[in-house]
């Protein structure tokens, strides 16, 4: 099976290469400061209710949220992880034509690979951003479109006033507009986060997660907000019972409360991004103005950087395999400046 995402690090042949040392992970962008010791303690209270079954409502979850976003529980779904959601919502819809952008979180294509959806591309041009052309392809009227702001693997913003225009226009048409917004934390401007229009359309979903910000992807808890009470009973229908554990579930109330965290880390990730991306360019990286806790950059002619880096116990993400990029991309997490700094010093050694 291929692997189509970061931290692929249980590889023992990539062990191998590495000489056993330990592995120093870039492909999986997760908040450098770890993940909070009131998260880490809540898992291991809670492990005394892990001999009953979890709420297959997740009602005290959702009660957090909505008292973190000022909606009604009725606005929330949980589920194991942000995956978890963009496959039930796609069983839910069963849609027929579907937009897409290129390059994006290659889930979504894989989720409507599932339902034989017919998916159609908007392929961004060099800058990689999305622009007012987007709205010409959704003439098509598709039943469902996928956007990823901050986008992944760039980290690139959408436009405020373009993405109020791709909602009202797929509002007007029916097209449920999948709003990815798992990375938007990191960026310091959740005012660009399009919650407020929850109350205003059914046609709207937004996917959260709480894997990268609080570290702590190998727990997997995600969640989406919509005002559609039929799509969300119909996507709680489409998986498993109990899809959130115990554990989950008191691990994402607890990191809800820490609200300094999230701004220490917001802070830590802009400072280090922006010597990151220096650093990258002076090495002879292309590098986008990336937002979120990781930067895509290009090397002109090197296809084979990950290979490069691999004995140094360093795993980058490449991106290749992503729709309309090529061997020459990549993209690197942003980590606490010590790693940074390892990461740089062998980037310029192996170039």
């Amino acid at each position: 099976m291929e692997l189509l995402h970061g931290g692929n690090i249980y590889d023992e042949d990539l062990k191998e290469k590495c000489g056993g040392q330990k592995l120093l992970d870039f492909s999986a962008n997760i908040n450098p400061l770890g993940m909070p010791d009131s998260v880490r303690l809540a898992v291991l209270h809670a492990l005394k209710d892990a001999v009953h079954y979890p709420d297959p409502l997740c009602r005290k979850l959702k009660s957090a949220l909505s008292a973190e976003y000022g909606l009604k529980e009725e606005h929330f779904i949980c589920g194991n992880g942000g995956a978890d959601l963009i496959y039930r919502l796609v069983y839910a819809l069963r849609p027929k034509r579907a937009l897409l952008t290129a390059p994006s979180f290659a889930e979504y294509e894989e989720a409507l690979k599932q339902t034989d959806t017919q998916c159609v591309f908007y392929q961004m041009q060099e800058n990689l951003e999305v622009e007012q052309e987007i709205l010409k392809y959704m003439d098509a009227s598709p039943d469902v479109m996928f956007l990823c702001n901050p986008n992944n693997p760039t980290g690139l913003l959408i436009h405020p006033k373009l993405l109020v225009r791709i909602l009202e226009k797929a509002a007007h048409q029916k097209t449920v507009l999948v709003l990815d917004e798992c990375f938007l934390d990191f960026t310091g401007q959740e005012e660009r986060s399009l919650i407020s229009y929850i109350r205003e359309t059914p046609y709207l979903f937004i996917l959260k997660s709480f894997t990268k910000m609080y570290a702590m992807p190998g727990i997997r808890l995600g969640y989406g907000i919509s005002g559609n009470r039929t799509l969300l009973d119909r996507m709680e229908a489409a998986g498993q019972c109990w899809g959130v554990s115990v554990l989950a579930s008191e691990a994402g109330i607890a990191a809800l409360k820490e609200k300094e965290y999230r701004k220490r880390a917001v802070r830590l990730v802009r400072e280090e991004r922006a010597w990151l991306k220096k650093e990258l360019e002076a090495a002879g990286c292309s590098v986008w103005d990336g937002q979120a806790d990781y930067l895509f950059f290009r090397v002109p002619e090197v296809y084979d950087l990950y290979e490069r880096l691999v004995p140094y116990g360093i795993l980058i993400r490449r991106c290749g395999n992503y729709r309309g990029l090529d061997g020459t991309c990549y993209r690197t997490a942003v980590k606490d400046h010590a790693a940074n700094r390892t990461l740089v010093e062998a980037i310029k050694k192996v170039l």
